[in-house]
């Protein structure tokens, strides 16, 4: 379970980014990420010099929650909110530089142009997606493995202690 390179299908981490290793090496591959957050755990607590490791998260998907129905009425609503806000933000700045008389006015009319543009940009939008995505949701990418790697140099020292770590029972 040796490797000097990082996961196949993965571009290597740009130089002086902190997240490179000269000459990685594996100490094990887990399925969950605790189990590998558990492993380097132990060897920071043996005093191994954990600075010299990375958990590397591998195969990769993407995972999304579906939260809702999407209409018409609850797209005009959410265009309507952030276009009153945008409007609202436009106008306190534009109200820093009016007479101290026009301010208030500057403000409601911002608020009043934000709320409609925010409304009718979001209602086109839905028109033209034609019913396609009639749903609200959430996603995540997620690894399904995780690999922790060392410095080579370290390797056999990890291992050694890897090899010692008590077994947790769930």
């Amino acid at each position: 379970m040796t490797s000097s390179m990082p996961p196949r299908g993965t571009r290597p981490p740009r130089p002086g980014s902190g997240l490179t290793l000269s000459y990685p090496m594996s100490l094990g591959v887990f399925e969950k990420y605790e189990d590998a957050q558990r492993a380097v755990d132990y060897l920071s607590d043996e005093e191994f010099p954990v600075q010299n490791c990375m958990i590397v998260g591998t195969d990769l998907r993407q995972v999304e929650r579906v939260t809702g129905r999407l209409t018409a009425g609850r797209v005009a609503l959410g265009g309507l909110l952030s276009g009153v806000w945008f409007g609202l933000f436009i106008g306190l700045i534009f109200a820093l530089f009016a007479n101290s008389g026009d301010a208030l006015m500057t403000v409601f009319y911002c608020v009043g142009f934000g709320a409609f543009f925010g409304l009718a940009y979001v209602l086109i939008g839905y028109a033209m997606t034609r019913g396609r995505r009639d749903f609200t949701s959430v996603s995540q990418v997620v690894a399904t493995r995780y690999e922790v790697l060392t410095e080579h140099k370290h390797a056999e020292r990890a291992r050694e202690l890897l090899e010692q770590m008590p077994v947790q029972r769930d």
